[in-house]
């Protein structure tokens, strides 16, 4: 590494740290100047969140759907403030804010050697949750995530994510390094609502009213190894307050289960989470691109 690029980087954690500082309060504060320039000043992404909320709920009213794509503008930026607060935030105000239900249910299988799976949609605080699991858990619990380009950010999130313990992966790596799942047991959290590239092994099916492609990681790790599954519900109580909850989502024996079973429960349990609180969900992700 330059010791320019070096510089850059030690200096944009350290302003990272001293941001991270700051009272939630205060952060909001600034997040609350985001959104006014996220919805009226560049109007960020509206046109692809108009056309996402329009095909998932053409039940709604143009009026309604405003109103959604209003509150996901809110949550949209007060993510950056709780993100970034992640990096010196204390236990106790982290398990004041987020709480997490059925966590023996996950950490029970890989007390038993037999590794877990929990598969998670873009619904915020999406990082919460990986923190909150690695801080919850009393077992190894390893993030899947796809690299982000810029090395710096790049850094940043590993370092977030990883804020309470645990371990992250990139996805090339995690697939040559799979097979330890046997050996090492622990959790592993996906990202499981991602687009797949064309040049990937990809499913199609209806989500949210409209063809998506999804990634069949988790469907092929738990019917190949018997590992349980879990999907990560993800609730806002008030602002920067959240419950998790995971929910069996399956479990072995496989044998005879129909194929992208895993993958359509999966689907079928974020479909209701979204609809559970709409303005939750990253519509500005061009998510329905084939």
């Amino acid at each position: 590494m330059s010791s320019v690029r070096l510089y850059s980087t030690l200096s944009g954690m350290f302003f990272f740290l001293l941001l991270s500082r700051l009272p939630l309060s205060i952060l909001y504060l600034l997040t609350d100047f985001l959104y006014l320039i996220a919805r009226f000043v560049i109007r960020y992404r509206k046109k692809v969140i108009d056309e996402n909320l329009l095909h998932a709920f053409p039940e709604l009213s143009d009026t309604e759907r405003k109103k959604i794509r209003n509150r996901f503008y809110k949550n949209f930026t007060d993510t950056f403030a709780e993100t970034i607060k992640i990096l010196t935030i204390s236990e106790a105000e982290f398990c004041r804010r987020f709480v997490i239900v059925n966590q023996p249910d996950l950490d029970q299988p890989v007390k038993n050697r037999v590794s877990s799976l929990m598969m998670a949609g873009h619904i915020f605080n999406w990082e919460w949750g990986v923190v909150g699991t690695n801080l919850y858990t009393e077992v190894p619990v390893e993030t899947v995530y796809l690299k982000v380009n810029n090395p710096f950010f790049n850094e940043l999130m590993k370092k977030i994510r990883t804020r309470f313990g645990g371990f992250v992966t990139e996805k090339k790596e995690f697939r040559r390094g799979m097979l330890t799942l046997g050996r090492d047991p622990r959790i592993v959290l996906l990202g499981s609502d991602q687009r797949p590239p064309s040049s990937e092994n990809r499913y199609q099916r209806e989500f949210l009213n409209r063809p998506a492609v999804f990634f069949e990681g988790a469907e092929f790790l738990s019917k190949k190894m018997n590992l349980h599954v879990h999907y990560g519900k993800m609730i806002k109580v008030k602002r920067g307050h959240y419950c998790y909850e995971y929910v069996p989502l399956a479990s072995p024996p496989y044998e005879g289960e129909k194929p992208h079973s895993i993958t359509d429960r999966f689907c079928e349990m974020l479909e209701e989470n979204i609809r559970e609180q709409p303005d939750m969900y990253l519509w500005s992700h061009k998510r329905w691109k084939i």
